[in-house]
């Protein structure tokens, strides 16, 4: 990208950051069905019947893109964005369950591999599931997984204006294929992945992260989109702050799923403890922004600011940029 103007229009016309930033509009329906939920969060929170805390469930289905060119990799992930949507709730996975509908066993078996694949590496059990063959068509893989919280939760719908903008991203890793998907789950021992993924209960445990998400589909700015949907804020997004690969392209980054990422927002009294919360890990942490009440992402990097303007009914570039100490429209 020559400037902050042409990355803005890049990032507004995404496929996957428009569709997350609209996706409020796809789930409006579903308040009308649910009961004791609040709709829009990674997973569904429901309070225990043993009056302890919560009980999580996630549920994630794979893209027929990904199917297609790795089957593995698609049943490994399967599982792997369920158990990321427990942690971003602020709790521990206790087992999974999966779909499977395919026309072929060669595929299904490699899906399969990679479902176990991901069972063992997360030590979480595959307790049942259902299989059934189709005559013609494609393979259909998904995964839910139940999750125990505790009293306290993580949520995308919590975040303040004045909070501090916190990612959590594990670098250690490199693009999988061609995709914008960032591995740094199967070439890590499994150990480590277990203990990445207690960093986000434990830290809710301590009371220092009230509000957050986990980077999906739509990387950081479709993320972000939601978050900042959800809480009704606005945030401000330092581009020289994130941290990034070598040789990768902002915009390609920006819009990435990782396999270990999250969006947290902290409190300026909680933000040196969060920080040191992950200091003795492998885990990148790093305040990138500041949540505000004025609605709407604006970028910022060498002294010049770009917002990013969500369009109805669709999304459109209207960006424009600004020299810092001028303001933002």
């Amino acid at each position: 990208m020559n400037d902050l103007a042409d990355l803005a229009d890049f990032l507004v016309s995404h496929p996957a950051v428009a569709e997350k930033a609209n996706i409020h509009r796809v789930s409006e329906a579903a308040y009308e069905i649910s009961s004791h939920t609040r709709i829009g969060e990674d997973c569904a929170a429901i309070l225990s019947l043993a009056g302890q805390g919560h009980l999580l469930l996630a549920a994630e289905g794979m893209l027929e893109s990904l199917v297609e060119d790795d089957p593995w990799f698609a049943g490994y992930s399967a599982v792997m964005a369920n158990l990321s949507e427990i942690a971003a709730m602020g709790g521990r996975p206790i087992a999974i369950t999966d779909v499977m509908c395919t026309p072929s066993d060669e595929i299904s078996e490699k899906i399969w591999q990679g479902i176990q694949a991901a069972s063992e590496a997360y030590d979480v059990p595959i307790v049942g599931g259902h299989t059934f063959h189709i005559q013609s068509g494609k393979a259909s893989p998904s995964a839910g997984v139940l999750g125990h919280a505790g009293d306290r939760l993580m949520t995308s719908s919590d975040a303040k204006a004045g909070d501090h903008l916190v990612i959590a991203i594990d670098m250690h890793g490199s693009y999988r294929g061609e995709k914008s998907l960032w591995n740094a789950s199967t070439t890590t021992p499994p150990e480590r992945l277990r203990s990445d993924l207690e960093l986000l209960p434990s830290l809710v445990e301590k009371g220092l992260c009230h509000a957050g998400k986990d980077i999906r589909k739509g990387g950081i700015i479709g993320t972000l989109a939601m978050m900042c949907n959800r809480s009704e804020v606005g945030v401000v997004l330092d581009l020289e702050r994130l941290p990034c690969p070598m040789d990768t392209e902002m915009e390609k980054w920006l819009t990435t799923l990782p396999s270990f990422g999250y969006l947290l927002a902290i409190s300026h009294e909680d933000l040196e403890s969060t920080l040191m919360h992950f200091t003795s890990t492998k885990v990148t942490c790093r305040a990138i922004g500041n949540f505000r009440t004025e609605l709407g992402i604006t970028l910022t990097a060498d002294g010049e600011r770009a917002n990013l303007v969500f369009g109805q009914p669709r999304i459109h570039a209207a960006a424009h940029v600004l020299h810092v100490g001028e303001p933002v429209a």
